[in-house]
């Protein structure tokens, strides 16, 4: 027992602040020959690292671990501050216990502490007395009788062992406590026929718990499962703290800059530093009347071919840049161009007397106020993919070039109200060092463009933007969406000095990127590639993708006037297990309908596509096109390594129906084996993943759409996509209640979604235990870096807090 006397109690002090409270208690403990000086400003470092409030107006500063040396033997010293003293925001201390520990000398005393110090009553008359020995007497003391805390309605529970060295002791038990206190649901511990309230320190440390006690946590109340699962793998991992699970993270220095900021949505990641410049669109001038009707006819006639021609330049270049996905938006361009009912319209309304601009800008304009009139966001959205396509023939008939950006000779930041895809297209990463509009979102094709093209970017901002003085020097942090019109010369600095440290990042992640994302403690997270045909395979794999994740394969269906044959789709397929080598390619069946429409299936126009015919549904209604393709898919997984995967999938009759009509083609071709998949993207593959997992090999869980769907917002929306976030608790418990569906039968779980390219997201996605991670090419590099420099502890930590978090902002904020 430690011996406490009256000279190491110092009564009525006053303190003037936590600082020096705690240097006050260290003094006694010095004063008292316990420790040496130096021990006092570890207990001071020790504030930074872990709350050392009680509760109850009482507080235990200690010191590190590693400063142990210089602790001569273990002691308390108490301070009594009648008057107290602030410890954190809202938390008033008026009795500080210092602590020296140099073993386990301590924890009977600490536990006759909170025995006493639990009841109110006890605490005020210890901070009223005037006797010394009366404090030393209550901490010295016999335990009093420990009151049983009620278990009734306590009907989920998990035994687990503490296997800390102490025992439960201070710190296990605060780490134990803070996360159960992240949790809306009640917690009970028992141990023997003590019952301690989980989310008090005090109450823990009661129970005396030794090492490899067994304890039994109890949860009531809405996210008791969550709760137990968390705490369960908490002791599991050891209940330590940060600081005794340090690693090595890779990761963007942070940019925390004193600067007032203009918020927007964060579009393509980047830093950059230039001055301001405001997008000014060449104003098209043309008269409404002409005198040759024919003529004018003519002249639309070679505009729109010229502008084709422009649209297939633009489609190859972006192809060769950044892949066929990127590039399939100015193919979809083509295809409007080409509607003859359009062309009909446009040149009906030039006789008697009307000019090629006026009558083209007529039926235009109307096309694109019938988008934008539609229910549905997404195709309300094209409607400025209508005017993009219509602005490019106009420029041709009236020749106002292309753009008209204006650009001074040197590197800018760009501000627009928005900007089209080939406005983005045409923009020079060598002078458009950034770019920020008010409108627009993180999913649009502007901001898919400016991705492909390492231009950061920010969209949705606010038409304050537009107010903003030319030629002002701005940072735009595409990584927050954040643009800085008003920097100071320090903030300046800081943000340079950022850019310079991120490009050495980049160096080392691209040197390091054929290494596999095995985290500090052993487990490997397998990082895959998500591509739209075959030119990305091999780019993807020099990235150092280990496979592809997901391959959509619509790239074959959309911009043509007929459906692909068989052997079209297998040459392509073969092509891409050729370029992988025997890596895995997960083959996502045809997921056409909602956004993506295709003329020549003639399906009907509905009200809500996103909610109608497409994904499994399309295929089991065109069954021709769908064994079709399942012919070329296991035709050419007998020369490569192919999983099948299916989208959309609602119901168990969907996954069902759709593996019969896999089994019967391949049983009509002899075709070899294949494991069988399916995308979680609804709320219905959620709740029923236990039932699902036993139909299929694996889950892959698309995050864009089941973001969409879980919170009824689209992604792409102008003024929803700042709330559409992936990282929304909502999401993130789906994903954990899919990853716990599919243990229960074996499985395993990928994420393909624009969730699993985000650095911080791919830690968290790994922590709920998804074990494949999907992502655009320019995103591996960067995720593999990431993984292995935490530890799977860490990232288990960081997801089971991310999911007891209310709001995405919170879980951002971790």
């Amino acid at each position: 027992m430690i011996n406490l006397t009256p000279q190491d109690v110092r009564l009525k002090a006053t303190a003037r602040s936590k600082e020096d409270a705690i240097r006050q208690a260290g003094e006694l403990l010095v004063a008292s020959g316990r420790i040496q000086a130096g021990y006092v400003d570890s207990m001071l470092a020790r504030e930074t690292q872990a709350n050392t409030y009680l509760g109850n107006s009482i507080a235990i500063p200690h010191g590190q671990p590693a400063k142990r040396d210089l602790i001569v033997t273990t002691g308390i010293a108490v301070l009594q501050i009648p008057a107290g003293v602030e410890w954190n925001p809202g938390e008033v201390v008026r009795l500080v216990v210092g602590i020296a520990a140099k073993s386990d000398e301590h924890l009977q005393i600490l536990t006759n502490l909170t025995h006493v110090l639990d009841d109110p009553a006890a605490v005020q008359a210890l901070v009223e007395t005037e006797d010394a020995q009366v404090i030393c007497d209550r901490l010295t003391g016999q335990s009093t009788a420990i009151k049983t805390l009620d278990t009734d309605g306590f009907d989920q529970f998990v035994d687990v062992t503490i296997d800390a060295p102490t025992g439960l002791h201070a710190r296990p038990a605060t780490v134990f406590a803070d996360l159960a206190k992240s949790f809306s649901a009640e917690v009970r511990v028992r141990y023997g026929d003590q019952v301690a309230n989980g989310k008090s320190l005090m109450s823990l440390l009661k129970l005396g718990v030794e090492k490899d006690g067994v304890v039994r946590v109890l949860a009531k109340g809405s996210d008791a499962t969550q709760a137990l699962n968390a705490l369960q793998q908490a002791v599991e991992d050891g209940l330590e703290e940060e600081e005794e699970a340090a690693t090595v993270v890779l990761e963007l220095p942070a940019l925390e800059l004193e600067s007032r900021a203009l918020s927007g949505v964060a579009a393509s990641p980047g830093l950059a530093i230039a001055p301001l410049h405001r997008f000014h669109r060449t104003e098209l001038e043309f008269a409404e009347t002409a005198a040759d009707s024919a003529a004018e006819q003519d002249r639309l006639r070679a505009a729109i071919a010229a502008a084709d021609a422009d649209l297939t330049d633009l489609y190859t270049t972006i192809k060769e840049r950044s892949g066929k996905a990127k590039a399939a938006i100015f193919q979809a361009h083509r295809e409007f161009l080409a509607d003859p009912e359009l062309q009909q319209e446009a040149l009906n309304q030039i006789p008697p007397n009307h000019s090629a601009p006026w009558a083209w800008q007529q039926v235009i304009e109307t096309k694109a106020k019938e988008l934008e009139a539609l229910a549905d966001p997404i195709l309300s959205g094209r409607a400025a993919d209508v005017r993009d396509v219509g602005q490019r023939v106009l420029a041709r008939l009236v020749g106002g070039g292309d753009a008209g950006l204006g650009l001074p000779d040197h590197p800018v930041i760009l501000i627009a109200d928005d900007l089209t895809p080939s406005d983005t297209a045409g923009l020079d990463p060598e002078k458009i060092q950034g770019f920020c509009t008010a409108a627009g979102g993180a999913t649009s094709h502007t901001a898919i463009i400016a991705r492909s093209l390492n231009i950061p970017a920010i969209a949705g901002a606010g038409t304050g933007i537009l107010d903003l003085p030319e030629g002002a020097i701005a940072i735009l942090d595409g990584d927050k969406g954040q643009l800085y019109a008003n920097p100071t010369e320090a903030d300046l600095a800081k943000a340079k000095q950022a850019q310079a440290e991120r490009a050495q990042l980049r160096d080392v992640e691209q040197q390091t990127r054929f290494q596999p994302a095995i985290t500090t403690d052993g487990h490997r997270i397998e990082v895959v590639a998500n591509i739209g045909g075959p030119t990305e395979a091999v780019p993807a794999v020099n990235a150092g993708g280990e496979g592809v994740g997901l391959l959509r394969t619509e790239f074959l269906f959309l911009n043509r006037s007929a459906p692909p044959s068989e052997e079209e789709q297998y040459d392509a397929l073969r092509q891409m297990t050729d370029a992988l080598n025997g890596l895995p390619l997960i083959v996502r069946t045809l997921d056409i309908g909602g956004d993506k429409h295709v003329p020549y299936l003639n399906q009907p126009a509905e009200e809500n596509p996103f909610l109608g015919i497409r994904g499994i549904r399309l295929c089991l209604e065109r069954t021709d096109l769908f064994e079709t393709q399942l012919r070329a898919i296991l035709r050419a997984a007998r020369g490569g390594y192919i999983r099948v995967m299916f989208p959309m999938i609602a119901t168990l009759e969907d996954i069902r129906a759709a593996k019969t009509v896999l089994e019967s083609v391949r049983a009509a071709i002899d075709g070899p084996p294949v494991e069988i998949g399916m995308m979680v993207e609804v709320p219905s593959a959620v709740l029923m993943a236990a039932e699902f997992a036993q139909e299929v090999d694996f889950f892959s869980v698309g995050t864009n759409d089941l973001t969409q769907y879980l919170l009824a917002m689209d992604r792409g929306h102008p003024t929803l996509a700042k709330q559409a976030d992936a990282l929304h608790p909502a999401v993130l418990r789906a994903i954990y209640q899919t990853v716990q569906g599919a243990k229960l039968a074996g499985k395993w779980v990928g994420v393909c979604g624009g969730l699993a390219g985000d650095a911080q997201g791919a830690m968290i996605l790994a922590g709920l235990g998804v074990k494949e991670l999907s992502m655009d090419i320019p995103s591996i590099p960067k995720v593999k870096a990431r993984l292995r420099g935490a530890s799977m502890k860490q990232m288990k930590r960081l997801a089971q807090r991310a999911i007891a978090c209310r709001t995405a902002e919170e879980v951002r904020a971790l």
